[in-house]
This record gives structure tokens, C-alpha cells and sequence, in this order.
């Protein structure tokens, strides 16, 4: 590879590049710079500073929308990556004493008690540390890691499906209300929405089963689904932990064969953790399989 004369290479700015990153992420300039704190005009200053540095358009401009050039696409992970490292190199930096941040994503469904019990008791021995959680579905989650807006996650996953640095096994338990004819044809359903594991697990299972279906209720939240299947809106699926007093359990001998397994994983954007990063990990590989 051969060498480069740094002194000679001009740098890229990297307010230039946390104003470009916004514009992309949020497809236009009003509502990037309500993200970066600057008026439009100052947003589209910028951006044409930033081309007129690199001697390329790197964004389309039609009508109100806004999206990267193929030049900007290239630029877009090299910004992403030299904002990341800048801040990275602050919190290094930081003055002793002052507390680590480390982000935690976590399933929408995990976001009740026990996991928030937990994760307050790690809050209290690590005093070093803040932690910021967000929940959300697994694709979401994904998509967060992806753009290192999180350090680690909690992700809902085929068995065996990847690389991670601990996974737990789910049992998954067909539930419907205590009055629901499960016989009905098409069979109604009371799942998560499109992209989860749980209801594409249900889907599969019932065609496989060679039996209709309906979609009778989609749930953003634990609480609608177990809610819309006790009250007998639809055949859910959920994991053994979350099955209420007021469900009726599902099995063969009703005609609802036991689904394949998924698997709870904990994952990270990075191979090398950082130590406060390392610390939630090993965390939550010693305590997380008494909640599950």
C-alpha cells in the first residue's frame, strides 16, 4: 500500500460531515437542521462547502426530497465511520471519574419488570457507567447496531443464526382466550407485527398445516397480543414467560404442533468491546437466562 503524505492531503471538515450525515439520514434540510442545531440555509451552505471541498455533487435535490449521489453513497460510510471515531476518541479522553455510556437495544417485548429490575441492578453496581436502553423490534435493532447507534442488543433470531457473544433458547407456546373456537376456518390470528420472529413463525406453521388464516389483530407491544388473546380476538404465539393465567395453552392434541425454536442473542456492532461495553456483556450472559 502505498504511503501517504498527510501533511499534504487536505482534511475533510468534520461539522461539514455531521451536516451531510443528517441531510441523508433525514432526506432533507429543514429537518436536518433541526437535527444539528443550524438553520436551512446554514444546512445548505454547508453541504455546498463540503462539495465544493471534494469537487463532486454528492446529494439529488427533487422537489422537497433529498438522497445521495453515487459519490455521496461512498462518502456516507466514511463520514459515519470519522464521526464515530472522533467521538470515540473524546469519550477516551474524558476527564477520570466521569461515567462511560454504553447502549443497550433490546426486544419490545423484553421491556417490562424483570429485564428493567435487572438492568437497574447492574445500574447500581456499576455507578460508572450509564446505561441507555431502547426497545424496539429485531429488524430495528439490526438497522441501530448497523449505523452505531448502539453498542450492544438483544436480538430475537433463528437458532444458531450468526455470530454473538451469548444466546439463549425460547420456547414458543400457541395461546388463545379460554372461549375461542380454534376449529374456525380461516383461523384467526393475533400476532406482532410484519418482520417478527414469532409471527413468522406462527404463518409458517398454520400453511404448513395446510390451514387459512386471518390476520384478526397485529400488535406494536407485548401487552396488545396478550390482551387481543385473552379476550379472544386470534390464536397468538408466545414465549413461555409471557403466557398468562388468562391463556388457554395450545398443543398437538388441538391440532397446533409445537413451533420451531428461536433463540434470544446477544450481539455487538464490534468485535473488541470497550471495557464498560465488556462489562454489560458479561452482565447479562451471567444474569439475562433467569428472566427468559
Amino acid at each position: 500500500m502505498p504511503s501517504i503524505e498527510i501533511a499534504n492531503v487536505p482534511s475533510l471538515d468534520l461539522e461539514l460531515l455531521r451536516t451531510f450525515v443528517a441531510v441523508v439520514e433525514a432526506g432533507g434540510f429543514t429537518r436536518a437542521g433541526n437535527r444539528v442545531h443550524r438553520t436551512q440555509s446554514t444546512v445548505s451552505q454547508q453541504i455546498r462547502k463540503l462539495e465544493e471541498d471534494l469537487g463532486l455533487r454528492l446529494l439529488h435535490r427533487v422537489g422537497g426530497s433529498v438522497s445521495p449521489t453515487e459519490g455521496g453513497e461512498k462518502l456516507l460510510g466514511y463520514a459515519r465511520r470519522l464521526l464515530a471515531i472522533s467521538a470515540e476518541a473524546r469519550a477516551v479522553l474524558n476527564e477520570p471519574g466521569r461515567q462511560s455510556v454504553v447502549r443497550l437495544g433490546v426486544p419490545e417485548d423484553f421491556a417490562g419488570r424483570p429485564l428493567t429490575d435487572l438492568l437497574s441492578g447492574f445500574a447500581g453496581s456499576c455507578p460508572h457507567i450509564r446505561l441507555d436502553t431502547t426497545s424496539g423490534w429485531s429488524a430495528a435493532l439490526h438497522r441501530l447496531l448497523d449505523a452505531d447507534e448502539l453498542d450492544l442488543a438483544l436480538v430475537k433470531r433463528d437458532v444458531g443464526d450468526g455470530r454473538c457473544l451469548a444466546r439463549w433458547p425460547e420456547r414458543l407456546i400457541w395461546v388463545a382466550g379460554t372461549t375461542l373456537d380454534t376449529s374456525i376456518d380461516p383461523l384467526p390470528l393475533a400476532l406482532f407485527p410484519q418482520g417478527c420472529i414469532y409471527r413468522q413463525r406462527a404463518v409458517e406453521a398454520v400453511e404448513g398445516l395446510g390451514r387459512r388464516w386471518r390476520l384478526a389483530f397485529v400488535g406494536q407491544g407485548l401487552a396488545g397480543v396478550q390482551a387481543a388473546v385473552a379476550s379472544g380476538i386470534g390464536v397468538g404465539l408466545l414465549t413461555e414467560g409471557t403466557v398468562q393465567d388468562e391463556h388457554r395453552r395450545l398443543g398437538p392434541s388441538d391440532g397446533f404442533p409445537d413451533p420451531r425454536p428461536s433463540e434470544v442473542a446477544l450481539i455487538a456492532r464490534r468485535s473488541r468491546l470497550t471495557k464498560p461495553i465488556g462489562e454489560l456483556a458479561e452482565f447479562l450472559r451471567q444474569t439475562l437466562g433467569s428472566t427468559l
